[in-house]
């Protein structure tokens, strides 16, 4: 295959890139137990978020067999109705406003994202996400407005001029990106969704100034996905395949992935655990353990989003909270879009959440509660098929105060009160509140979530 100027400089900036990290990979003999370990650690919780986020892109862009497969890359899937307990694409699913996918490789060009005006009162989000799982774009309402425009999607290696026609560019730090699109559920229902949804054009930069398609960029070998592997030394391997899409990398963790290379650590280098020191092996293997440890422990205290979600400026590098993050509700919003917080629950004792009217939850946009089922975070099948309950919601009743009460349990707490009733199983849950165009406050941490008590109590 040919290659363009452009081309051959990425080709030799990441070979000269992979080949410091697979010559430290060779020193990797002279690394000890102690040190295989703490690196083994910390290389563990980087990677868990992208090793997450690799289970469902791929299912989504390379798995033709599953049912959440939207295509290929380069290709929007639209869902128009609102997710039910038969959807199990994505944990913590949103059942507010129905997802569109769409992954892109942008090795051989970028893409322009081109959205329609939509009135004051529709919200839609194009939220774009690298393989780090960082939110490193955004176009939607809050973010771009409600005025038609057209977004190009960059790699981090694209050095070309912005064409006419294009409002902004955004530059990913990595080759392989995707986009959780949400779009608001109005009066018109579903049938506005997918009317808006079918104006949401995407196209390569050829496509969309009218020019030849560059070569295609080489074929990929997408690993399958096994938990056990990931959970184990195997993640080095997931590990080294994700990052030959993430070159060069950022300058705040070259010194860190230099490190990662005394236990084999690389993009695109092969994990051959059989050549490893048993001795070393053991101590990566006790370095993963620690690692789940440490994101375990954080995630068992952490119950709202703030600081979990964002762009890497936004993150500083904090890869605790980013595995937790991917734990919590992979592919969760920025705090500026959308605010999350929530409860734990038992439906063994029915329970409500008041809210004093002063302490709503403060919402630029709406708001909404979703109920998961534990331990597998989908939605929870009810005869009344309710899933969430919002300031949307038909029929929700505040007191005459202003204040409102929302009752959870898994059975009725009478028909005066059913409107603001969500449904649980009669066993663990998980609640999950989510604000979209927070207060200052919320964002701040100023406003605070009510508790979740026993009813009466």
């Amino acid at each position: 295959m040919d290659l363009n100027r452009r081309q051959t400089l990425v080709l030799l900036s990441s070979v000269s890139f992979a080949a410091s990290w697979s010559g430290a990979a060779a020193a990797a003999a002279n690394v000890g137990p102690n040190e295989a370990r703490a690196i083994a650690k910390d290389a563990y919780v980087y990677a868990y978020a992208m090793m997450e986020s690799y289970q469902t892109w791929r299912k989504q862009a390379v798995d033709k067999a599953d049912p959440g497969y939207v295509g290929g890359f380069g290709v929007y899937r639209h869902y128009s109705e609102p997710f039910t307990p038969d959807n199990k694409d994505i944990v913590t699913p949103n059942n507010d406003t129905p997802y569109s996918w769409a992954w892109l490789d942008l090795r051989a060009e970028p893409y322009v994202i081109s959205v329609p005006a939509v009135p004051k009162d529709r919200y839609y989000v194009m939220q774009w996400i690298d393989l780090f799982t960082f939110n490193f774009a955004y176009t939607g309402v809050r973010s771009t407005g409600f005025d038609a425009g057209s977004y190009l999607i960059a790699g981090p290696n694209w050095k070309g001029e912005t064409p006419a026609g294009i409002k902004q560019v955004f530059h990913a730090e990595t080759e392989i990106v995707g986009t959780l699109t949400r779009t608001s559920i109005g009066p018109d229902g579903s049938a506005g969704v997918k009317a808006l949804q079918a104006r949401y054009k995407l196209k390569p930069l050829s496509a969309f100034v009218g020019q030849k398609a560059p070569p295609p960029a080489p074929a990929i070998a997408f690993p399958p996905y096994d938990v056990a592997t990931a959970r184990s030394h195997g993640f080095i391997g997931y590990l080294n395949f994700l990052l030959q899409f993430a070159l060069p990398p950022d300058p705040s963790e070259v010194e860190l992935r230099q490190r990662f290379a005394k236990i084999g650590i690389g993009p695109g280098q092969p994990w051959d655990s059989a050549k490893v020191d048993p001795v070393i092996l053991a101590a990566i293997t006790d370095g993963v353990k620690d690692g789940q440890a440490e994101i375990d422990v954080l995630a068992a205290k952490t119950f709202d989003t703030n600081g979990l979600f964002g762009s890497r400026e936004e993150q500083k590098n904090n890869y605790l909270n980013r595995a937790v993050a991917a734990m919590k509700g992979l592919y969760g919003n920025s705090i500026a879009e959308a605010w999350y917080g929530g409860w734990l629950g038992d439906g063994t004792a029915p329970s409500v959440v008041h809210f004093d009217k002063p302490d709503l939850p403060p919402a630029k946009f709406f708001w909404s509660a979703t109920l998961y089922t534990l331990p597998d975070r989908f939605l929870f099948a009810n005869p009344l098929k309710r899933y969430s309950i919002g300031d949307r919601t038909d029929g929700l009743a505040y007191n005459a105060d202003g204040s409102l009460d929302i009752y959870v349990g898994p059975t009725s707490p009478g028909a005066e009160k059913e409107a603001n009733w969500l449904p649980s199983p009669a066993a663990k849950y998980s609640l999950v509140l989510r604000v979209y165009g927070p207060s200052e406050a919320a964002m701040t941490g100023k406003w605070k979530l009510p508790k979740l008590q026993p009813t009466g109590g």
